[in-house]
């Protein structure tokens, strides 16, 4: 295994993601002590203004890794039991034989059955995720709406189930983070948002990194274009946006950096003990947003390569925006990618979507950068 770093490999594959499509997108790769930093393309396409590799990012669901090992530090504080059922700490929320069934972990690991709120709450993606019946409209509808998550929960209890609690394969679901948000809040006092603050963003020192009041994205950052499988054309830019619509479960500010400092320390056991890493490292097959079955953890989930070793983290994506976060298990080698474009694949005639140069293009670059 190669394990230093490549600068021209590193900066050629990044250029063809750029160039296969993607406005801008920048990334930070560790090895040990070495450290490439990188960025290609605009973050304004209007005024060409560049992405420049320390700008501040929506990282979406990686989120849920700073959710997750904070309800792990209280589950090692003994406030949270992690078997036990959710019904015990929110009956109002989680009631009668479900609350009883669903237990903390299957909330964190997506296998609680409970279902996605999102196309109850985004009217135009009521449809999914039979995508070619979806539309954009709702997205510029709640570009400002404050939601309030126990209605959001509500959406998601209320729907019909997906799965058994605990059955296997489960099903990825926002509504299961924030309901360890409101989890989280009850068992500390504290918001999750002020928690997370205080014991993880600033216990890691993480000095770029929030989870943001408004919907402003402050110090230099990338606009965001959300093209929604073709349906905007251009893409719009989604870059001022309230995100109370998925609150302690997608909304971090971060950047490249902060998000391989905070991994590091993680997998080395400076966030949660080793013994809370080990629960987040054990996997359950899990349908993830796009359809396709994963292995996932406690707000883990790991990638290999064929022949190659474990890497963990997380992937996010909000609208128009989105980052990957991996670490290898031993925390030496470490990739975290910022993109400023989202689902921009189009539908094929059965509505499925179709392949893109820009998929390509960031799997090579995802290769070069975990394994040189």
């Amino acid at each position: 295994m190669r394990n230093s770093l490549d600068p021209a490999a590193l900066d050629a594959a990044m250029e063809n993601v750029h160039r296969a499509g993607m406005p801008g997108l920048f990334a930070e790769v560790r090895d040990g002590d070495q450290v490439w930093r990188g960025a290609a393309g605009v973050a304004d396409v209007a005024t060409g203004r560049p992405v420049t590799a320390d700008m501040r990012h929506r990282v979406g669901s990686i989120s849920k890794t700073f959710l997750a090992a904070a309800v792990l530090q209280q589950v090692e504080a003994g406030e949270i039991g992690l078997d036990a059922p959710v019904g015990r700490y929110l009956p109002k929320l989680v009631s009668g034989e479900r609350g009883d069934a669903i237990t903390v972990r299957m909330l964190i690991n997506h296998t609680s059955g409970l279902a996605e709120y999102l196309p109850y709450a985004y009217p135009s993606l009521k449809a999914f995720p039979a995508l070619a019946d979806t539309g954009p409209q709702s997205l510029d509808d709640h570009r400002f709406t404050r939601f309030n998550p126990i209605e959001l929960i509500e959406m998601g209890v209320t729907a019909p189930a997906v799965g058994a609690p605990g059955g296997a394969p489960g099903v990825y679901s926002n509504t299961n983070y924030l309901l360890l948000g409101q989890l989280l809040e009850q068992v500390t006092g504290a918001t999750a948002e002020q928690y997370i603050t205080r014991n993880i963003i600033e216990r890691a020192g993480l000095r770029d990194t929030e989870l943001p009041a408004g919907p402003y994205v402050d110090g230099p950052h990338s606009q965001l274009y959300e093209a929604w499988f073709g349906m905007i054309d251009p893409p719009r830019d989604y870059s001022v946006y309230d995100m109370s619509w998925v609150g302690p479960a997608a909304s971090l500010i971060s950047t490249v950096a902060d998000l391989n400092r905070f991994y590091a320390m993680l997998l080395s056991g400076e966030i949660v003990s080793p013994s809370s890493l080990a629960q987040m490292q054990r996997t359950a097959p899990v349908i993830s947003q796009e359809g396709k079955t994963i292995d996932y953890g406690l707000g883990l989930h790991p990638l290999q390569g064929p022949g190659q070793s474990t890497f963990w983290g997380h992937g996010g994506t909000v609208w128009g925006g989105g980052a990957l976060a991996m670490s290898r298990a031993d925390g030496k080698r470490q990739m975290a990618v910022a993109v400023n474009m989202q689902r921009w694949n189009r539908l094929d005639s059965s509505g499925k979507p179709q392949p893109h140069p820009i998929d390509n293009a960031l799997e090579a670059f995802y290769r070069v950068a975990m394994y040189g």
